[in-house]
């Protein structure tokens, strides 16, 4: 078998780490290494690849589309190395188990979690990112976090717990905001971004706005949400997202929403079993309807007044 023409890789889980936290401080965070550590192994990659990977301001660091490229290749081949490492026996109290939509967890649930496990440091838990299909006894899971949708299916012997509004808008950088006029019709004919993981979203946001949406320039889908977050961010477009996935990126100026927020069709649920959930289940199913309901809510659509159709 001819030898793996791979560069460092500790390079590529520094850019991966990036890719899907879109800054280098939350990259840093989660690998325990410094800021510049992450900065000098994505410089390093992109040295030994002969391609620029990122682009912008230090302050508003932002993917090229090579980057995104490679990072969606990334992603899923070290989840897969991580599914296939061997874990030693559990020792200590079992964690509670949360299956969670991967952006979720990494823009809303986790920047929180510390608040619940000052609370309650009793409980450990482990956030299995997933938005998929799942069985509580096989898969091993306590609580699940998902986005109900018109016509979603959960196993029958759920508890749904609906916790927060699923407010969502379409967002750009502000690079793309200003090379258009501030109107629904230029801005809905922008190059269109979607992920797999919500394919209505579009449709949803236009009856409720209501409006008929024009044919965009293009059509471009992406595995999840922080991938075309980060597409959005790199300019390729307008994105359709969740207030709660953005939220930061608005406040950090990465990202603008200039025709607002409305409120969609679907939500946000906990899902426990119905017959056996684990008094630590139900503990943290409370503490998240508590903390949507401390959420704030997102700037109001704009179509019918700031933003001129």
């Amino acid at each position: 078998m001819a030898r793996r023409a791979l560069p460092s890789i500790n390079a590529l889980r520094a850019f991966e780490a990036f890719a899907r936290h879109g800054r280098m401080t939350l990259a840093a965070d989660e690998l325990c290494v410094t800021h510049g550590a992450i900065s000098r192994q994505i410089r390093q990659l992109e040295e030994q690849l002969g391609v620029a990977l990122t682009e912008g301001p230090r302050s508003r660091l932002r993917m090229t589309p090579e980057g995104l490229k490679l990072a969606q290749a990334l992603s899923p081949a070290f989840d897969q190395i991580e599914a296939a490492v061997p874990r030693p026996p559990q020792v200590g109290p079992r964690p509670l188990v949360v299956s969670c939509l991967p952006t979720f967890a990494m823009k809303w649930l986790i920047p929180r979690l510390p608040r619940f496990q000052a609370a309650h440091p009793e409980v450990p838990v482990r956030v299995a990112e997933s938005n998929g299909a799942f069985d509580y006894r096989a898969d091993g899971i306590d609580l699940a976090i998902r986005m109900r949708a018109l016509g979603a299916i959960y196993p029958q012997d759920s508890n749904v717990t609906p916790f927060m509004e699923h407010f969502h808008g379409p967002v750009m950088s502000p690079e793309v905001a200003a090379s258009v006029k501030p109107t629904l019709e230029a801005i809905c004919a922008l190059p269109r971004l979607h992920t797999r993981t919500f394919p209505e979203s579009w449709s949803d946001w236009a009856r409720k706005i209501p409006v008929e949406l024009p044919e965009p320039a293009s059509h471009q889908e992406f595995d999840h949400y922080f991938y075309m977050i980060e597409a959005a961010v790199a300019g390729l477009g307008v994105a359709m997202c969740p207030w709660a996935f953005v939220q930061r990126d608005l406040i950090s100026g990465r990202l603008t929403a200039p025709l607002g927020f409305v409120v969609g069709e679907a939500s946000i649920v906990a899902l426990t079993p119905l017959a056996d959930a684990t008094e630590h289940a139900l503990l943290f199913r409370d503490w998240l309807v508590a903390e949507g309901r401390s959420t704030p809510t997102p700037p109001e659509a704009a179509c019918d007044s700031a933003v001129g159709r």
